[in-house]
């Protein structure tokens, strides 16, 4: 019997490819070659996109592939350009692509349409949760008209409007990137002389910033798996992991203490939380799940108030790193749910949804034999 095919894609044309390669070794390590047969795509900074050996990534040290510029220049080398629509169209009904891309283009619904377009299943949430998910000030709406708790927000897209925000809200506030994630250009502004050198950083990686109310907090976060819309006595449905607590050793959890520095935090799991809060906190990321219109996997993060205790919905994050120290694998293997089988269980998830896209009609009045058909290189 042929092996299903699993192409992992990596690199991307984000600030966070680094992170993607390292997220996208752990993924195709998962996969039993015995099992799948696993292809490798990687996607440089200028969009062109190469087939490489995976054991050509399985070989690089993370600390190479997170620090290292020369490692995507080893990764690629010799390796074969290949056109993405013949390579994605190529792929049979029983196939998956399984996208390790983190940041803009890759996790922002533009990756994700031309999945569709392709007709291939695909690990992860669809266009609009992608898209939802990775727009901060868009996800806040949605969040909100789900009425779920988040700290005083505004979206800034100039000086003007983030002092008028940060003046409202009181210092200091979070100035970020509003499509970015890995805590990528966050600064804290403690004081209104520091906002125009924070926004300055976030507006690096986009045209739009968030300006949030510093809040003395704890940070947890809550991983989830599944069909939201599946029954719970199904199998895949959607599911929530333990809670888990970052403790960072820096001011906040940068970008430095994420992926650079070894003693950068530590990760708390399960969360020292009563379970009272820790049933909030699952309470409210499944339905943040939901308000986003996400699918198969998210990892949603939290603010507990220090004092006070309660809880802020902080943000959802559709495509989770996948590193060995990242969260979203962490806390499932805490939770009794090792790295392989939650990887299984995604590409189940993917083949799923793809199954009942296929089975929709594309011709009006219910014609017999409309279904829509999968286009072909």
């Amino acid at each position: 019997m042929t092996r299903p095919t699993v192409v992992v894609l990596c690199g991307g044309r984000s600030s966070e490819r680094r992170v993607s390669m390292v997220s996208a070794q752990c993924v195709a390590a998962s996969l039993d070659p015995r099992r799948w047969r696993v292809r490798l795509a990687h996607i440089a900074a200028d969009g062109s996109w190469a087939l490489v050996a995976p054991a050509r990534l399985l070989a690089e040290t993370a600390a190479a592939l997170h620090s290292d510029p020369a490692a995507e220049v080893r990764l690629r080398r010799g390796a074969k350009a290949v056109d993405p629509w013949r390579l994605l169209t190529a792929l049979g009904e029983n196939d998956c692509v399984f996208p390790v891309l983190h940041g803009p283009m890759g996790e922002d619904g533009t990756l994700q349409g031309m999945l569709e377009l392709a007709g291939v299943a695909y690990v992860g949430c669809g266009v609009l949760g992608s898209a939802a998910g990775m727009d901060k000030e868009v996800s806040k709406k949605l969040c909100a008209q789900a009425g779920l708790p988040q700290v005083p927000w505004a979206a800034a897209r100039t000086l003007a409007q983030a002092k008028a925000a940060a003046r409202r809200f009181g210092y200091p506030v979070f100035v970020k990137p509003a499509r970015m994630g890995s805590s990528v250009g966050v600064v804290k502004a403690r004081r209104e002389a520091e906002l125009a050198a924070a926004l300055r950083e976030a507006l690096r990686y986009d045209d739009k910033a968030l300006v949030e109310k510093g809040v003395p907090a704890r940070e947890v976060e809550i991983a989830l798996l599944g069909d939201p819309w599946a029954p719970p006595e199904d199998r895949l449905s959607l599911k929530a992991s333990i809670v888990g607590e970052i403790a960072p050793n820096a001011e906040f959890y940068d970008y430095r203490a994420k992926y650079l520095d070894p003693d950068g935090a530590r990760l708390l799991v399960p969360a020292p939380l009563a379970a009272a809060a820790a049933a909030r906190v699952r309470e409210v990321a499944l339905a943040a799940f939901r308000a986003l219109d996400l699918y198969g996997l998210a990892r949603v993060d939290f603010f507990v108030h220090k004092s006070s205790g309660k809880i802020f919905l902080n943000e959802a994050n559709t495509l989770p790193g996948f590193t060995p120290a990242s969260m979203y694998p962490r806390l499932w293997r805490e939770s009794g749910l090792a790295t392989p089988k939650l990887v299984e269980t995604l590409i189940a998830l993917a083949r799923r949804r793809a199954v009942g896209r296929r089975r929709l009609s594309a011709q009006p009045g219910g014609a017999e034999g409309a279904n829509q058909t999968r286009p072909r290189a």
